[in-house]
């Protein structure tokens, strides 16, 4: 997460339009129209938000998304995820090292024994986000990825959890792990990064995709070819908040209260109507992550 720059009075001489724009950019988008069908935005990050937990799960509520899975990336999040999972009606977590967390680890299998024992706690319904990140970790810290994704795969395993993966430029690599280790039962690949012919292969495998805000972008067809075949059972949607902010809102900041839009541009995507897509992705999340609508 990027260091928030100090506000300064203006004087490095900006424009009053470029001032303006980022002042627009900073400002939340407004609630969509409310979802017939109640959903659940299956990847978040609330600690990463603005604003108190409470208000943006009501925002959220208050448009049909009355279920949120808050995502761990290092021990401190993974930790506050379980937390609040705990604290929270309708907030599950996952618990995890991201893939680029991995190699910056003095100790990495003494933070791994924490994410096992986190893993363990009935609130914690996942285990990730893992898996490998080939865009900003170099190949310096390819070995320390895929040991940290081969412990999370075996812990999802162990503990009967869903594994949610991170999957960044590496999708070979991602797909031998999970056959050489054996996948868990319930795998999502979350933020979908694939193409079609991915899509095709996670389908056979009963991998899970689930797509979030940047499958509405100008440049994103191959997600779109993706979601189009992929089974109806093996389908999520997200927000990855506070990022990939859905079209027309992208630039802005994102949080679970913006589902809607995504998941009505998947359905036109799709061919489908809104409330068929809602409850097919209901559905999913909730067998998924083990809980009940």
């Amino acid at each position: 997460m990027a260091t928030k720059a100090p506000a300064h009075d203006g004087s490095d001489g900006k424009s009053g339009a470029a001032k303006k724009n980022k002042r627009d950019s900073d400002v939340p988008p407004p609630l969509p129209e409310p979802l017939r069908v109640p959903v659940a935005d299956s990847h978040t990050h609330l600690d990463m938000q603005r604003g108190p937990v409470d208000e943006a799960l009501a925002k959220a509520a208050a448009v049909g998304v009355t279920t949120v899975v808050q995502v761990g990336c290092d021990l401190p999040g993974s930790r506050w995820a379980a937390e609040t999972a705990a604290a929270y009606d309708g907030v599950w977590a996952a618990v995890a090292l991201h893939p680029n967390e991995a190699p910056r680890l003095a100790d990495l299998d003494a933070a791994l024994d924490e994410i096992d024992a986190l893993a363990a706690l009935p609130q914690v319904r996942g285990v990730g986000e893992t898996g490998l990140d080939y865009y900003r970790t170099g190949p310096e810290g390819a070995a320390a990825q895929a040991h940290s994704f081969r412990r999370h795969v075996d812990i999802a395993k162990r503990h009967g959890k869903a594994l949610v993966i991170h999957d960044r430029d590496a999708h070979d690599d991602v797909l031998r792990i999970l056959a050489e280790e054996g996948a868990p039962d319930t795998v999502v690949f979350h933020c979908y990064s694939g193409d079609a012919d991915m899509a095709r292969i996670c389908a056979r495998h009963g991998y899970h995709m689930s797509f979030a805000g940047n499958v509405t972008f100008k440049n994103a067809q191959p997600l779109r070819d993706a979601l189009a075949v992929a089974p109806a059972d093996l389908v999520l949607v997200e927000t990855d908040a506070p990022y990939l902010t859905p079209v027309p809102h992208r630039g802005r900041p994102n949080a679970p209260y913006l589902i809607p839009v995504t998941l009505r541009a998947m359905a036109d995507i799709r061919g489908v109507d809104e409330d068929t897509l809602a409850e097919a992705v209901a559905a999913n999340t909730a067998r998924v992550f083990g809980y009940e609508r």
